[in-house]
């Protein structure tokens, strides 16, 4: 008989376990936000349970960009003020999220969702660039078509490999392909940079 020191019986320690499965949350951490989650009232501990339920269903990704959004078209891709003409190809949604944080960006997103790692076993058809590629044909309602893309992984070796591939991919369909420039430390990941420096690096971007 299962003795009730085991995880499926210790409600505790179920869910420890499974926070301890969010990525940069240990076990110490993971403890610490269960016991905080059950020191709580019971409202929030419902709304907390509710909301991430209710994320998990509504979520998808947009039907342009990739990124994720409640409906078939996020809200950016929604929006008729953004610059249809520039995209800025990201690898994950919370480099999307830190550039539109910075506030100096107008154009419009791709999401890889991930970016290559032979290694780890991510190619190109791992990621989102088909759906890029689509992007950059003519445009379905008419409107300009992409002139630039931005390639803004973090400027680390698979972030760099990312952006030399994606730039011999594009250049034979005469669209100019410029990358995030100074202000990014090296091996540095994009979702820790400051506003300024997330600006140093769009405004200073270069031709790859």
């Amino acid at each position: 008989m299962a003795s009730s020191g085991e995880t499926g019986h210790d409600p505790l320690r179920r869910l420890t376990t499974l926070l301890a499965r969010l990525p940069g949350i240990g076990e110490k951490s993971a403890l610490r936000l269960a016991l905080a989650i059950v020191r709580s009232e019971g409202e929030y501990t419902r709304a907390l349970g509710a909301a991430i339920a209710d994320v998990h269903e509504a979520l998808g990704l947009c039907a342009v960009c990739c990124d994720l959004a409640a409906g078939e078209r996020c809200s950016i891709c929604a929006d008729p003020r953004r610059d249809p003409t520039i995209v800025c190809v990201v690898a994950q949604p919370q480099d999307r999220i830190a550039l539109e944080r910075a506030g100096v960006f107008r154009g419009r997103y791709h999401v890889l969702h991930g970016v290559l790692d032979p290694l780890a076993g991510v190619g190109p058809s791992e990621l989102k660039i088909s759906e890029l590629l689509a992007r950059l044909g003519a445009p379905p309602d008419g409107g300009p078509g992409v002139a630039e893309v931005i390639v803004a992984t973090s400027p680390n070796v698979e972030g760099d490999a990312t952006a030399l591939y994606l730039s011999k991919l594009l250049a034979p369909l005469g669209v100019a392909v410029t990358r995030i420039a100074s202000g990014v430390a090296v091996g540095g990941e994009l979702e820790y940079a400051d506003m300024t420096t997330l600006h140093r690096a769009l405004e200073d971007r270069r031709k790859i």
